[in-house]
């Protein structure tokens, strides 16, 4: 695997590559960034990962120097995935001058859910993305439907810009008990890990109580999220709404997702379900 800290060296080896499928990261990767790896073989001759710790997606409260810098160890997952280049640039390569100009995607999308916690997030996120894409010119980008909002914003930021490239989803990762593979697992005490797949779990009830029929998506939600609560978690949100834009089911042919996010401990869990 040969790593790429210049933008003009990672312009050079696509140059030389054919077709090129691009998975971002932030590193500190597992097995659910691997599998995106795997996927993103299936559709192109290079593949190309990137780590790369995003300032500007961290919001007030949110520790951009605590987030976790495991590249020796990315760097050997990344290699046994089989993946050909590692684009890795520091901070002085991305953004050589203050990042003036952003992509702002459509308020409605992004200041629900995630975006009413995080505000300024997505704000962020695109705009690194978009920054990537111009650098690395891939044919395909793989995402984790993990982060279903983060997918849903940059797959409409494709389309809406006409970009040339194909958005591909990749499953999200769940250990054997159902939860979601996340760096975040990691900060949970032994008791916590026990407990945090109940939240897959009210996803789980939420999604066959839909698909049997009831559509009082307002009830299942509350009754979830109080389920959670008498069990000590510090829900933020559980949510079925529409996979296109995220916004509340208005016709029950809508293809439907179940989001939630909530805390156990100190540690916020998010994930999701599609109906």
């Amino acid at each position: 695997m040969q790593i790429l800290e210049t933008i003009a060296s990672c312009r050079s080896a696509r140059r030389e590559s054919s077709r090129i499928a691009f998975v971002p990261t932030m590193g500190n990767l597992h097995e659910g960034h691997i599998a995106l790896m795997h996927e993103a073989r299936k559709h192109a001759d290079t593949v190309i990962a990137s780590i790369f710790v995003n300032r500007l997606q961290f919001g007030q409260g949110e520790d951009f120097g605590r987030y976790p810098r495991t590249f020796a160890a990315d760097c050997e997952k990344l290699e046994a995935a089989g993946v050909d280049l590692l684009f890795a640039p520091d901070e002085a390569v991305m953004y050589p001058e203050p990042q003036h100009y952003f992509v702002e995607p459509a308020p409605a999308q992004v200041s629900i859910l995630e975006g009413e916690f995080r505000p300024g997030h997505f704000a962020g996120v695109a705009t690194v993305v978009l920054k990537l894409f111009s650098i690395v010119q891939p044919d395909v980008a793989v995402f984790g439907k993990k982060d279903f909002q983060q997918l849903m914003v940059i797959s409409n930021m494709v389309r809406e810009f006409a970009l040339p490239i194909e958005i591909i989803r990749g499953d999200t990762v769940r250990a054997e008990d159902g939860l979601a593979l996340s760096s975040r697992n990691g900060y949970l005490s032994d008791a916590e890990r026990a407990e945090a797949p109940t939240l897959y779990g009210e996803l789980v009830a939420i999604r066959d109580a839909v698909r049997a029929g009831d559509h009082d998506f307002l009830h299942l939600e509350t009754m979830a999220i109080e389920r959670l609560r008498e069990r000590g978690w510090q829900p933020d949100y559980i949510a079925v709404r529409r996979q296109a834009d995220l916004q509340p089911p208005v016709s029950e042919r809508d293809p439907l997702v179940v989001l939630a996010a909530a805390k156990l401990g100190t540690t916020r869990l998010i994930d999701n379900l599609e109906i």
